[in-house]
């Protein structure tokens, strides 16, 4: 069973739903520790008050806001733990929206929400299908780690999860990161949506979505420790000047089809698009471009929260 990281409540109107939250990913990567390569002796970071030079022990350190250089603020846990926020103690729920309106690179860390209780089951089930139903997400307020965080709440299976979301202000904007103005033909523009549907995949699993840079480390230190010779990396691939860039979306259909254990056949990307061009899917680009202006247009900046 996940640790609990925290417990409050959903507030809905003037329904309640007491949750505890508890993290929905897992984190698989290994990790390293630091040492002194002469012995090999652990280097460890220690935590000293520069007033006395000494070591401090954790029960001794606590939080502070730094006025000046001479004056801190000391601000202890139980004062961060009731602080006058709606939040503080609950999730607060303030709209509801079709998921497709949030833009993912809003998107963070997703969190399970836990009935907390016997008490919870009803409300708990009555926001699950109530979201499942609306085919919306719920947009919400909450106060986590020392401030006031936004998320939205969406069902995974019968669970619901908290999804954290950036507020708008935190985005920035990419115009001056676009390259400069050029023109694609009709003909390219249909031989990447071809590239597109040869590459497509019904789920997010299989050895293409394994972690493969995990289970290389694993092979070096199971050869460290075995004393045997390290595994060899294989020889990168050296990507192509682009010259000729329909023929190079050619040659990356083929390369697609015979990955697949597809006939790959001598087609042009140009006859297996053409049925398409009278489909919605070649209009799509423009829709979620013109989709992505009028969201940009709608949404304000936000002001700066209070302290």
């Amino acid at each position: 069973m996940p640790r609990t990281i925290w417990s409050g409540a959903i507030s809905f109107g003037l329904v309640t739903v007491p949750i505890n939250v508890v993290s929905a990913t897992e984190d698989h990567s290994i990790r390293f520790h630091q040492y002194h390569l002469e012995d090999m002796g652990r280097v460890r970071y220690r935590k000293v008050c520069e007033l006395e030079d000494r070591e401090v022990d954790q029960s001794e350190i606590g939080k502070g806001y730094e006025l000046t250089r001479d004056r801190v603020i000391p601000i202890t846990d139980e004062e961060l733990s009731n602080l006058p926020l709606p939040t503080a103690k609950a999730v607060e729920i303030d709209a509801f929206a079709p998921l497709e309106d949030i833009d993912p690179i809003r998107m963070g860390a997703g969190y399970y929400l836990a009935a907390g209780g016997q008490v919870a089951a009803k409300p708990y089930k009555l926001l699950v299908e109530a979201l499942r139903r609306s085919s919306k997400v719920a947009i919400a307020k909450y106060a986590w780690s020392g401030r006031e965080r936004l998320g939205m709440l969406r069902v995974r299976g019968d669970a619901l999860v908290l999804q954290e979301l950036l507020w708008p202000d935190e985005i920035r904007d990419p115009t001056e990161l676009l390259p400069a103005p050029t023109e694609v033909s009709e003909d390219e523009i249909d031989g990447a949506l071809a590239l597109m549907d040869t590459m497509t995949v019904d789920a997010l699993e299989g050895e293409e979505f394994t972690d493969h840079y995990t289970e290389a480390i694993a092979q070096i230190i199971e050869a460290k420790r075995e004393q045997k010779p390290l595994p060899t990396a294989p020889e990168p691939e050296q990507p192509a000047q682009v010259l000729d860039l329909m023929a190079a979306l050619n040659a990356s259909v083929q390369k697609a089809k015979e990955a697949r254990g597809e006939d790959a056949g001598p087609a042009e990307v140009h006859e297996l698009a053409k049925p398409k061009k009278k489909t919605a899917t070649k209009k799509q680009p423009a829709k979620k471009t013109a989709a992505r202006k009028t969201a940009a247009k709608k949404t304000p900046g936000r002001k700066p929260r209070s302290a």
